[in-house]
This record gives structure tokens, sequence and C-alpha cells, in this order.
């Protein structure tokens, strides 16, 4: 069982239905590939954080040309459609910032991957977006 942390925030069924449904956006959004409708779902300058293959502790800010850039390489283009199966705990700071750790298994081609990641949205204009991204093994990319 995982204990959340007391923010002093109780998040509304609509709170976490709102959440979810961005979520299921982006995953879709990145299951197709597409950048730059994922870009849409930022707020630049978007942090990232994670550690390097010397085990030290990197962050980087991105602005959304780098962000398309870079998350072109990294997921390719063309091909088979991704697939995610991601189980989301969010923890809600207030009702306009959230901190949402994932477990997910991506699959490509019929190779699969665990990943564990966790990022930071905030709801502006009553829509959510993800200002800090954060996962290990990626600073060696910032």
């Amino acid at each position: 069982m995982t204990f959340l942390p007391d923010t002093g925030y109780a998040p509304t069924p609509e709170d976490r239905a709102s959440l979810d449904a961005w979520f299921a956006e982006y995953d879709a959004a990145s299951g197709k590939r597409d950048v730059e409708r994922m870009a849409d779902m930022a707020v630049f300058p978007l942090n990232l954080v994670s550690d390097d293959s010397a085990g030290n502790g990197r962050s980087a800010q991105w602005d959304r040309e780098q962000f398309v850039a870079t998350m072109t390489h990294v997921m390719g283009e063309g091909g088979q459609d991704i697939t995610f199966e991601s189980t989301r705990t969010p923890v809600f700071l207030s009702a306009s910032m959230a901190v949402v750790f994932t477990d997910s298994t991506m699959t490509v081609d019929g190779h699969s991957q665990q990943l564990r990641y966790a990022d930071i949205l905030i709801r502006r204009d009553g829509k959510w977006a993800f200002q800090t991204m954060i996962q290990g093994g990626w600073g060696d990319n910032l």
C-alpha cells in the first residue's frame, strides 16, 4: 500500500478525472510519436531532472525547439505506434499543482521496457500542462 503525503489539499473527483484525461491525451500523442502535440501540452521553459552515467544528478531547461528536436530523435519517426500501460500516483499540492509518479510499460515493435518517472504538472485556465520531467538515466542527454 502506498501512503501519500498530507499536502493539506484534498483533490476533488474532477481534479483526478481531469489529470487522468490529460495523461490519456498525452499518452495517445506519444504513442503516435506526435511530438508537436506533446510540446503543446507543456510549459516552456521545461525543467528536466535526471542523473548521468557517472551517477551525478543533472538538470536542464529546454525550450520548445529543443524538446521537439530531442524527443523526435529519442522516439524515432514512423514505424509502429508505441503503447503504454501506466499506473499513476498523483500527489496534489493544490487544485493547480500536482506531482505525478508513474510506473509504465512501454511497448514498441513487440519489445517492452519498464519506466519509472515523475512529472510536475500545473493547471492554467482549467487545463493541465507538464512543467518538469524527472526520470533517471537521461542525464548524459541533457
